[in-house]
């Protein structure tokens, strides 16, 4: 790096998912309908707690702000790949590229340990129920919250440290719909493959920590309820399976993808769906539309909204 008499690149070009024209119509039609769904539920979901008295609780306080952060993830990226369908050269500034890799690792980062908060909150709720109103007060979900952004912030600071002072001099072809470390890296224009792989399988790991005892709290809130009735033990099992599946899909992409970097697989790409379009949008599905009483109060605000506008509907008299 003596001298630094590398030009820096100003743009990179996106390969995106596919070369091929008729594949790249349908996957734009269906990320489209994905996002517009993702963006309608979260937003739901959101409103509703929020407009709702009785869900001013630590849980969904805590399920407003899963609903919150999946709506930033799935838009960090999704609406250039959707436009990027009607550019004839798909590129993306450098400061643009660096801004996608600071929000997904941002997004990412909170969504990680507001998981871990999440489930430690299910934790208290089922294990120790009579000292849950003491344990986790409103106060300490706002912690958690906050926490939960801080440390996404400090672990996209870190890998920003890390890459920004990069020279990039060419080539400049990300093959991908959207910049990451593991892809931008590999452009730089110095040899950086030891420390390179330290950094970023540092994110790997985490991920497979946080994941670890993700499922350990599983396995705990399970064995816990198996001497309750089996309607319940039956329905803690269901949740627990859903919660599972949506938190694997999460992890399990990023796992994979960051312990084994530099590996250009095209499963990368596929597995990067996953957690950038998949998981916001099951997350409300499977995490909130389950629970009755959100449910409740999702059909009557829009039983409510539907009457209201019903009332604003002019109406004519027959002629």
């Amino acid at each position: 790096m003596e001298g630094f008499n590398y030009s820096r690149v100003s743009e990179f070009v996106l390969l995106g998912l596919t070369d091929s024209p008729d594949l790249q119509i349908f996957f734009n039609v269906m990320f489209f309908i994905f996002y517009l769904m993702t963006m309608f539920g979260n937003c739901l979901i959101l409103f509703t707690i929020l407009f709702t008295p009785h869900l001013h609780s630590p849980m969904y306080f805590l399920l407003s702000n899963l609903s919150l952060i999946d709506m930033c993830l799935s838009s960090f990226a999704t609406p250039k790949m959707i436009m990027d369908f009607f550019a004839q050269r798909k590129t993306i500034s450098f400061k643009g590229c660096i801004s996608q890799i600071f929000l997904l690792h941002l997004f990412t980062g909170t969504e990680i340990v507001l998981l871990i908060s999440m489930s430690f909150d299910r934790y208290i709720a089922i294990c120790k129920p009579l000292h849950y109103s003491t344990i986790i007060s409103q106060r300490v979900c706002v912690g958690l919250v906050v926490t939960s952004w801080m440390v996404g912030f400090l672990h996209t600071m870190s890998q920003l440290a890390f890459i920004l002072y990069l020279p990039f001099c060419g080539p400049n072809v990300i093959d991908s719909f959207f910049c990451d470390i593991p892809l931008v890296i590999q452009l730089a224009c110095i040899d950086i493959y030891v420390l390179g792989v330290f950094m970023i399988s540092t994110s790997g790991v985490i991920a497979l920590i946080s994941f670890l005892l993700l499922l350990t709290s599983y396995i705990i809130v399970l064995v816990t309820i198996k001497d309750h009735s089996s309607i319940g033990s039956s329905k803690a099992l269901s949740t627990c399976t859903a919660h599972f599946i949506v938190v694997f899909m999460f992890f399990g992409p990023c796992i994979f993808i960051y312990v084994w970097p530099f590996t250009n697989f095209l499963v990368d790409k596929v597995l990067s769906v996953f957690y950038t379009i998949f998981t916001p949008f099951l997350n409300p599905l499977i995490y909130t539309l389950r629970n009755q009483e959100v449910k409740t109060a999702v059909m009557k605000k829009l039983r409510n909204q539907y009457l209201y506008l019903g009332k604003m509907t002019p109406r004519y008299p027959v002629q």
